[in-house]
């Protein structure tokens, strides 16, 4: 595999520490095992759903955790309610751990386990500060002009103090 070193970039650049975070962790992802299977799915416009496999797992099993733009799912079987003898494992039922990198302002909804399928809601929640703003337009003195009413007035009030 062809290694990138951003280094060079990077000395002249300021605050996209975070870009090279996720090239380093897009380039590590092609290592990471395939199970369990999912699907992520588009439900609106700022909305998606994350569905894996997890057949023999119970949700006290099933850990889903957020950390730096990072949702980190894992799975350990504890082994209790087995009875009998497996003759035949056909239901992988080992341990894994899987590694989904957030965009900015992406967030957890919610998990559901349903059916041996375990749903996690996502949602885009823009923050107040980043949302587009309309802007009204007066009519009357432009802001920062200083008109001869105002100075007058500013007199006005500097002389009863």
């Amino acid at each position: 595999m062809t290694t990138f070193d951003f280094a060079p970039l990077f000395r002249t650049a300021i605050g996209f520490d975070r870009l090279a975070r996720l090239v380093d962790t897009a380039a590590s992802a092609a290592d990471t095992p395939s199970y369990p299977p999912y699907n992520i799915e588009k439900t609106g416009d700022d909305t998606y759903r994350l569905t894996m496999a997890v057949a023999g797992f119970r949700p006290e099993e099933i850990d889903l955790v957020v950390k730096d733009n990072t949702l980190v799912v894992s799975g350990r079987v504890s082994g209790e309610g087995q009875k009998g003898e497996v003759l035949y494992r056909g239901i992988a039922g080992r341990a894994f751990e899987r590694r989904f990198v957030l965009a900015d302002h992406i967030v957890v909804d919610g998990a559901d386990l349903q059916h041996g399928l375990l749903h996690v809601g996502l949602k885009r929640v823009v923050p107040e500060a980043l949302k587009p703003r309309r802007i009204t337009i007066g009519t009357g003195t432009p802001v920062g002009v200083e008109t001869p009413a105002a100075i007058a007035n500013d007199a006005t009030i500097a002389k009863a103090a």
